[in-house]
């Protein structure tokens, strides 16, 4: 090991500078002085022999040397803290950590009661949640940095032969309106009254919006005619604009339980038409899959798969309110 040109520590420092863009900033995320960062750099450009920085932009560029240690280094590093994990759970879910990853609306509102109701039980494991696109979650999972994650989107072409990919629950997606709307009063709309609404959506690049205009085509109706009266970048915003009477959405289930039942939004049911995603779960099968893992995957998943969930037991039970049913679907299904 005292051979080795570069140690565990310094291996941070590089990942640490080609993530934040300079040594300054790598030094403020590692607690550390940049005086220390520097001279960790230059002796390992000194041992290694070879320039690892081009130091004459603002920004600090790597070098190709560079590129291919960083390249090597961080799978060094996640081989790392693999083992240390698997060490841990030699406690027995006495401690270890447990990381997820979650596709934006998952993410914001079905992830946390999941894990809410996965800490109540294991109060020792740590949890960490990582909020991203599907494509940028898929390979955090590929790359081993996430066990497990609940994505709504298409996993990438390239990763579908290296991960497990199992279609895990439908989530409906709902048409909103304020609660003041003429068409709040109707039992059900038709898909003509579609047309005569004025539409507040995600960017037309967004998994949802994708999700939402091809069901809506496959049901005979226009998307070209929909009156698109703005594009907001999250969903909290587009359920403001709703409730202030902007217009219409459509929206997951999942991100409108508390505003239905506080009645400052309307569900409104359109004839004919149900627009739902599926959810899938993803793992790595290559990787090691820790104890905590198992036990969210197991313990965890198959109860917001099937039925409401509400713990009397949990101090903030709005924090936790009830999960609209999601339809399951078979465990052993995979998405090619």
């Amino acid at each position: 090991m005292s051979d080795l040109p570069f140690t565990l520590d310094q291996l941070r420092i590089l990942k640490a500078i080609a993530a934040e863009g300079s040594f300054k900033r790598a030094a403020d995320s590692l607690y550390v002085s940049q005086p220390a960062v520097s001279l960790q750099v230059q002796n390992l450009e000194r041992q290694l022999d070879v320039p690892l920085f081009d130091r004459g932009g603002r920004r600090a560029q790597l070098t190709e040397a560079g590129h291919l240690l960083l390249s090597y280094g961080e799978k060094i590093l996640t081989l790392c803290q693999e083992t240390c994990r698997a060490i841990e759970d030699l406690q027995n879910l006495q401690g270890g950590t447990l990381i997820v990853g979650a596709s934006q609306t998952t993410g914001t509102y079905l992830l946390p009661r999941m894990i809410g109701m996965f800490r109540q039980k294991y109060p020792d494991v740590a949890v960490q949640l990582h909020v991203h696109s599907t494509r940028r979650t898929a390979w955090s999972v590929a790359n081993g940095q996430i066990d497990l994650a609940i994505v709504g989107g298409e996993v990438p072409p390239e990763l579908q032969d290296s991960l497990e990919i199992q279609a895990y629950a439908e989530d409906e997606l709902a048409l909103i309106l304020p609660v003041f709307h003429p068409f709040a009063k109707l039992e059900k709309i038709q898909k003509e009254d579609l047309y005569k609404l004025q539409f507040i959506a995600l960017d037309s690049q967004s998994t949802i919006r994708k999700v939402i205009d091809q069901v809506l085509s496959r049901c005979d109706i226009d998307t070209r005619r929909l009156k698109l009266e703005m594009e907001l970048n999250s969903i909290e915003a587009i359920k403001n604009a709703v409730q202030s009477g902007l217009g219409a959405a459509f929206v997951s289930i999942s991100a409108i339980e508390k505003e239905l039942q506080m009645g400052i939004l309307h569900r409104a049911t359109i004839e004919g038409v149900v627009v739902k995603r599926m959810l899938s779960v993803i793992y790595n099968p290559n990787r090691y899959r820790s104890k905590a893992a198992e036990a969210f995957s197991q313990e965890i998943l198959p109860q917001f798969s099937t039925q409401p969930w509400v713990d009397s037991s949990i101090e903030n039970p709005l924090e936790f309110m009830e999960v609209e049913p999601l339809k399951p679907v078979s465990s052993n299904s995979t998405i090619s």
